[in-house]
Formats: structure tokens, C-alpha cells, sequence
């Protein structure tokens, strides 16, 4: 395991440690896995040892500490394997960001060292039935009731809820505050009575992990496990956790892009049409010259993001550029990939298909690719006043 003692300082010792893992204990295994919706238990164990449920805590807290360009990398390496993996360990540390940036000194101790080393694996519980990206419509609710809360609500749509553990959850501690964000928390809600999953999400793609629906009915919650020990911020805790969601979903669209390129550059050579091989036909080198320049435009817009964040500077716009150009760019070249293929893209039997079907799901995820356009332009304006 990469731990504090033995973290090397080459950052390429780190990624190729990571390129190792793919190769040998996921890559052989994920067609299979995807195909048949089968959570992939063996490849967590593989995670847990290797520290990935660790990667952005705190070394002090049993983490590896790495910053976020390096996260990054790491993500689209995952992705271009089988993007459900990088899933698995995206929204648990969305979770432990959480905690780390906001919480108190007493709930980092007690809580960062179990999720770094992925005894407690889970991840963050927003979305609800009837709100999406407009959060502070949320319906949750948390009463308090001396010691503890009492949650009742639904939310839907939450990775690692069937298989974690624990999760973070944004509730309103006062539904009557305006704006409304004034009266949201998150708390860190274990599994046990009042929490049960009422369904696992059928889903087009991005299989293998858990997509469930939860029910809290009257959940008792120890107030203790308000993040930040006060009430009222948990919208702001979240948007913090949403940029490095974002940057992790753009990682992943540079992932999915760049597998499609791979495949399909080396398919070009291999094919041949009219007695040559189709990467000598101008049509695909056309298709293949402008998957490779949005790739590398992706990546750069996520490399930058990720500077910014680990920086400490506000995000959100690069953020949701990289997002919005990244994930776009994963459906141009999974939709190119399929082409370039023909009839072997489309078949189950090569993985094309498989990031044909899983890259929508990005324009959609932790924001749409709409609010993110919208994000971008009023940042833009806040940033340069006439």
C-alpha cells in the first residue's frame, strides 16, 4: 500500500503503480462485470490496498495526501479501463472532502482514518425524486431532538448506497430559513435503523456500481455527526465537494475519450478498405485528427481546474469548463470510436459500445452540461466587471 512512509515524490511512480492495477486486476475483468451489473468486490479489496480510498485525505489522517492534478490523472487512467471504477471511490471522497474541509478537528479524527483506509466507504446523498441540480429544493428534513437528529426524506440517484456504508447527507435543519440554502446541513448518516435502500437504478450504463434509491424514516442521527458542528452551511460544504466532483467527472470524460482513440487508431491501422488500411482514407484521419485535438483540449482544461482547486482559489468556473468540454468530448469520440468501427463498435462483444453507452451519463452528472454553461458565463461576468 502507498502510505505516508514509503509515498514516492515522482509522481510517475504513482500513476504506473495505479497503470499496474489496471492492467492486471481490472482489465481482464471488466467486460464480464459490466455486462452482467455485478459489483466488482475483489477490484474494492484491490482499492482498499493499494490506498485509493485514501488518495485526497490527509496523510496525517492515514491518507496519501496527493493533490488534485495527480487525482486527476488517476481518474482518467481508471476511466479508460471502466469508468464504474473510478465511480466507487469518486463519491466516497467527495464525502471525506467533506469532513476534511469543513468538519471538526473531533470528527476528522474520528472519521478520516476509517474512510482513508476504506473500512467505511460511502458517498454524498443530494439528489431527491423531485430535484436534481436545483438542490435548494431539496424536501429532506432533520428535527433535532436533544442529542440527535430525526431524517426523513428520500433521495435517489446515490452511488455506494447499496454497497457503503455511510454517506453524507444534505437535509434542511430549518425548512423555513430564506434563501433556502440558509437552512441546509450535512450530516454523516450510518447505515441502521430508519436507513434502508428501497431499490437498486437499472441504469443504460456505468454498471457495476450501486445506484440505489434511500429512504430515511426517522432516522436518528447523533448530532455530533453535523459536519462543521453548526447548522446552516451544509450548501456551502457541498459546492466545495461538487468542484472536485466535477473535475473528477471531467478526468473521466478525458478517460472515456482517450479510450476511444486508442481503440480507434489502432483499428484504423489494422482494418483496410479498397487495398489500404482506412486510417489512409482522408474521411477518418479527419475523424481521428479531431478526437485527438479535443482529448488533449480536455485534458488541458482539467489539468488547469485541478491547479486551481489544489491552489485553494475558487473553481467553479474551470470546473464546469472542464466538465462541460471534457464529457462533450467523450460522446463526440464514443459516437467517432463506433463509427470508425462500424458493425464491431456496435457489437457487445468490444468494449465501443461500452463507452458509447457510458459517456452520456457525464453531461448529465454532478450538474448537467446546460448549468454548467451557465455556471461558466455568470463567473465570467462576476470576474470581469465592465
Amino acid at each position: 500500500m502507498l502510505s505516508e512512509s514509503n509515498l514516492p515524490n515522482d509522481e510517475t511512480l504513482i500513476l504506473d503503480s495505479v497503470d499496474r492495477f489496471l492492467e492486471r486486476n481490472v482489465k481482464p475483468y471488466a467486460h464480464d462485470l459490466e455486462a452482467s451489473d455485478t459489483y466488482p468486490e475483489e477490484i474494492v479489496e484491490k482499492m482498499k490496498a493499494l490506498g485509493l480510498f485514501g488518495a485526497t485525505i490527509a496523510q496525517e489522517y492515514g491518507g496519501l495526501g496527493l493533490p488534485i492534478t495527480t487525482y486527476a490523472k488517476i481518474v482518467e487512467r481508471v476511466s479508460a479501463v471502466w469508468m464504474s471504477v473510478s465511480g466507487i471511490f469518486n463519491s466516497h471522497l467527495i464525502m471525506a472532502a467533506a469532513v476534511q474541509r469543513f468538519g471538526t478537528n473531533e470528527q476528522k479524527t474520528k472519521w478520516l482514518p476509517r474512510f482513508a483506509s476504506g473500512e467505511l466507504r460511502g458517498g454524498i446523498a443530494l439528489t431527491e425524486p423531485d430535484c436534481g441540480t436545483d438542490l435548494q429544493a431539496i424536501r429532506s428534513r432533520a428535527s433535532l431532538n436533544g442529542s440527535t437528529y430525526a431524517v426523513n426524506g428520500t433521495k435517489t440517484w446515490i452511488s455506494n448506497s447499496i454497497q457503503g456504508q455511510i454517506m453524507a447527507v444534505l437535509v434542511k435543519t430549518d425548512p423555513k430559513a430564506q434563501p433556502p440554502h440558509r437552512g441546509m446541513s450535512l450530516l454523516l448518516v450510518e447505515k441502521g435503523p430508519g436507513f434502508s435502500v428501497s431499490r437498486k437504478l437499472e441504469k443504460l450504463g456505468y454498471k457495476g456500481i450501486d445506484s440505489g434509491e434511500i429512504v430515511f424514516s426517522d432516522c436518528r442521527v447523533p448530532a455530533e455527526n453535523l459536519i462543521g458542528g453548526k447548522e446552516g452551511h451544509g450548501f456551502k460544504q457541498i459546492l466545495g465537494g461538487l468542484e472536485l466532483g466535477r473535475i473528477n467527472v471531467a478526468a473521466r470524460g478525458v478517460g472515456i475519450a482517450r479510450a476511444c482513440l486508442e481503440a480507434s487508431t489502432a483499428y484504423a491501422q489494422q482494418r483496410k478498405t479498397f487495398g489500404k488500411p482506412i486510417c489512409e482514407h482522408q474521411s477518418i484521419q479527419i475523424k481521428l485528427a479531431e478526437m485527438a485535438t479535443r482529448l488533449e483540449a480536455s485534458r488541458l482544461l482539467t489539468e488547469s481546474a485541478a491547479k486551481a482547486y489544489d491552489a485553494g482559489r475558487r473553481c467553479d468556473m474551470e470546473a464546469g469548463m472542464a466538465k462541460l468540454f471534457a464529457t462533450e468530448t467523450a460522446i463526440h469520440n464514443s459516437i467517432e470510436a463506433m463509427r470508425i468501427h462500424g458493425a464491431y463498435g456496435y457489437s457487445k462483444e468490444f468494449d465501443i459500445e461500452r463507452y458509447y453507452r457510458d459517456a452520456p451519463l457525464l453531461a448529465i452528472g454532478e450538474g448537467t452540461n446546460e448549468m454548467q454553461r451557465i455556471i461558466i458565463a455568470r463567473q465570467l461576468v462576476e470576474r470581469n466587471p465592465a
